[in-house]
């Protein structure tokens, strides 16, 4: 018997960077924002945060999809949780864009900041199990 990974289709790891890049980014301008108050820093964070939603909305769609496909229970504990990880990303992310449409300072604040980290948290941690892989164990046959 030996361990083999059983990776993410190329299609949804690509769908799955943009919102493990963009959610953490959008913080990192929120940041700016708070910092220099150029507002600048604010619209694009918005930007990054709809561009986020809109593409992770199919990685999304994917992961339930294959969080509801059968398979061992080990891998589907783990596609359950990052699908549940991705849906909580993506619903703080949705909330944020809320938040951002706000005029001025109101746009990001303290509430703005805090869903920006809670939406980077869960983006990054629903990547991390997806990207980590499943270790299945396979039978070498005699050739």
């Amino acid at each position: 018997m030996r361990q083999t990974r059983m990776p993410l289709h190329p299609l949804q790891a690509v769908l799955l960077a943009f919102p493990v890049a963009l959610f953490p980014t959008a913080l990192l301008t929120d940041i700016a924002y708070l910092e220099t108050a150029d507002i600048q820093w604010s619209n694009f964070s918005a930007w990054l945060i709809t561009a986020a939603l809109m593409i992770g909305a199919f990685a999304l769609l994917w992961a339930l999809i294959a969080a509801l496909r059968k398979g061992p229970s080990q891998s589907q504990r783990r596609y359950r949780l990052h699908a549940l990880l991705l849906a909580l990303a993506w619903l703080a992310g949705l909330i944020n864009a809320f938040q951002h449409s706000h005029d001025g300072w109101a746009s990001v604040g303290t509430f703005g900041l805090v869903l920006s980290v809670i939406s980077a948290v869960l983006a990054l941690a629903a990547g991390w199990i997806a990207y980590s892989g499943v270790r299945i164990e396979t039978m070498e046959t005699a050739p």
